[in-house]
């Protein structure tokens, strides 16, 4: 046994030594080590893991069938994992257009910046003037992780980021202004989408539906959502389960660019409302204590006029 032991390892010092490069193997293998990582830093988060792992657990039962000489099962795993690069392709091919998008962006980002820079412009802008109208919204920028999972009865549409668009989404009467509009790569690949809700009690008695899915979406993927209130037309950000509310066009533009360069946590401008336990209710569903005191005023007003109008005809 150790003679056969020691003529193994000698065999083996022999291949070795004959070739094995020590500068350009151990480069080699640094670079696969990289390439591996940089593929698990894009599968975080994704469905994607998921699967590899149940890929990795196929071909691990077909070497033990092939071990204990589990003749019909190692054929049918053997035909099920003997196209491996094809499944891969067809499995990942959202993740793999999404890493060489990313490569690019890399050798071009001086434009790859100006276009971002714009695209997040058009929803800054968009989402003032529907605040303006009081037109409630919901928009989705997607980060790292794809939302392909997460989106339900969407409508495709793949168009360029514009206000005049967003807008047109959301009024009433639009087929699509119900649901979501979810922006990735740079462009608006889906409205009308339906989200998930959060489940979370940390928010406030009559914050909206809008104000749940958004929180819902953040909770699931690294996604930054937009949202505008109808009632009480405020903007808020959320992020990772986290809302900041409050936001005007030049505070959400700061909001936006932190969490589009890769920001991990949302940071809340100075002035305004901070973390989703501390939203004011009255969200989607709800007018809330600003709205119903601004009405009442408004009528207050209208009614002091009125009186003034019949004393003035009185004196005439």
């Amino acid at each position: 046994m150790i003679e056969y032991l020691w003529e193994l390892w000698r065999e083996l010092w022999e291949y070795l030594s004959a070739n094995f490069d020590p500068l350009r193997d151990t480069v080699d293998i640094v670079l696969v080590a990289l390439g591996i990582y940089w593929l698990l830093l894009l599968m975080r988060g994704t469905r994607a893991v998921q699967i590899m792992v149940g890929l990795i657990v196929l071909v691990v039962a077909n070497v033990a069938a092939d071990l204990f000489n589990l003749l019909t099962m190692h054929l049918i795993l053997q035909k099920l994992t003997g196209p491996a690069v094809i499944i891969i392709v067809i499995l990942f091919q959202h993740d793999i257009r999404r890493a060489l998008a990313r490569v690019g962006r890399g050798f071009f980002r001086s434009v790859s910046d100006q276009q971002e820079s714009q695209m997040l412009e058009e929803v800054v802008r968009a989402a003032q003037g529907l605040a303006q109208r009081r037109v409630g919204a919901l928009i989705v920028l997607e980060r790292e992780t794809g939302l392909e999972d997460q989106i339900e009865a969407g409508t495709a549409l793949d168009s360029n980021v514009s206000k005049e668009l967003l807008i047109s989404l959301f009024v009433p009467y639009s087929p699509l202004h119900d649901g979501a509009v979810v922006i990735q790569r740079g462009r608006i690949s889906y409205a009308g989408c339906i989200l998930p809700l959060t489940l979370s009690d940390r928010l406030p008695e009559g914050v909206g539906t809008r104000h749940r899915a958004a929180v819902g979406i953040t909770e699931e993927t690294d996604a930054v959502v937009i949202v505008v209130s109808e009632e009480t037309a405020t903007i808020s950000a959320v992020m990772g389960g986290e809302m900041v509310s409050g936001l005007d066009a030049a505070r959400l533009r700061v909001v936006l660019r932190d969490a589009m360069s890769g920001a991990r946590e949302l940071r809340a401008p100075d002035d305004s409302t901070t973390v989703t336990a501390e939203l004011e209710p009255g969200g989607d569903g709800d007018a809330g204590t600003d709205v119903e005191s601004a009405a009442s005023d408004e009528e207050a007003a209208t009614t002091q006029r009125a009186n003034q109008s019949r004393q003035v005809r009185s004196a005439g």
